[in-house]
């Protein structure tokens, strides 16, 4: 395990190329900016998404998919949710069956409501049966960067794949633990950015504390139903993928979800918040596709269905959450 290639050099990607350089003679960061791609390598600081923290030497960014991943050992995908498809078919012609895949993107497919791991899974069947691992946890990308000690997790059905994981990606301010519910880790780090909206949402409304552990509470509650219905553990969202996940985008400063829901807590129009920043925030396409899948899998998800309505337009913040109060009362 020499070579890792990272694929996305937005501020997630870039945190992950730095934190693991130590592990790996080689790293190579795809950035899809040209421009961008070739400022990095010149002054080894991505000033976009991530000023102030320097790339490592062995860190080499490229605008080139082949030159990253061509002869990969790893390929580490953090693209945007809405490009995994996408991308991967481009890299098809380069991917051999001797790499591992580890997908670090949080969100669902648009349309087909697809886990990231599934439609990689897909793309790559068409040449060879890929092996797949998902990371995942609480992690802000410049803490990670900083070098401020975290705890994530890998997850795959395939053991040996989580455990060789563990191990490449596992150093002194990263730590990993295995797991073997991917459902569960993926849909955990999907549906936390939903409900990181709607934290946002009551921040900008001016509530306090007793409001937002009641939402983390019962946003989890509702984002394991999901998870369980899919086919993924309960125990699973209690752990960093899901519960840790979930209190630190509910709760940061840095988190991106939790700052859109602010904007529209104040009364802004999403089009207008999101024209504002280059920054993804995948919540806004996850509470759609989670929205979807709860109707098809007959989950009920208030906190969800409310968010859908509001980044929709169709309701206020105000409106939302009094309807959410008014819910008939009911067993915890």
């Amino acid at each position: 395990m020499n070579r890792l290639a990272v694929v996305g050099g937005g501020s997630w990607g870039t945190a992950l190329a730095i934190v693991l350089a130590p592990r790996f003679p080689q790293v190579r960061l795809w950035v899809y900016e040209p421009d961008l791609a070739e400022r990095m390598a010149a002054t080894r600081i991505n000033d976009i998404f991530l000023p102030g923290f320097p790339l490592p030497p062995n860190v080499a960014p490229t605008p080139d998919l082949c030159a990253c991943v061509a002869g990969a050992d790893i390929v580490l995908s953090v693209m945007p949710s809405d490009h995994v498809r996408r991308l991967y078919g481009q890299m098809l012609e380069w991917l051999q069956p001797g790499m591992l895949f580890v997908s670090a993107t949080k969100g669902l497919e648009q349309g087909s409501l697809k886990r990231m791991s599934e439609v990689i899974a897909e793309v790559v069947s068409r040449k060879f049966p890929p092996r797949i691992g998902v990371l995942s946890g609480p992690t802000f990308a410049r803490e990670v960067a900083r070098g401020e000690p975290a705890a994530v997790v890998i997850s795959s059905a395939d053991a040996d794949l989580a455990r060789t994981m563990q191990k490449a990606f596992a150093g002194p301010t990263l730590r990993l633990y295995t797991n073997s519910d991917p459902v569960g880790v993926e849909l955990g780090a999907s549906l936390k950015n939903v409900i990181a909206i709607a934290a946002g949402v009551c921040s900008g409304l001016g509530l306090g504390a007793n409001t937002l552990a009641a939402l983390i509470t019962r946003g989890l509650a509702e984002i394991t139903r999901l998870a369980v219905a899919a086919g993924g553990q309960a125990r699973t969202l209690a752990g960093l993928a899901g519960l840790g996940d979930l209190v630190l985008t509910c709760h940061g400063e840095l988190s991106r979800n939790r700052a859109v829901g602010m904007e529209l807590g104040r009364g802004r129009r999403l089009d207008e918040i999101l024209s504002g920043t280059r920054m993804v925030a995948e919540g806004v396409h996850t509470t759609f596709a989670a929205h979807e899948l709860a109707a098809r899998l007959a989950v009920d998800m208030p906190i969800t269905a409310q968010m859908h309505a509001l980044l929709r337009g169709e309701k206020t913040p105000r409106e939302s959450l009094r309807e959410l109060m008014d819910r008939s009362l009911k067993e915890e």
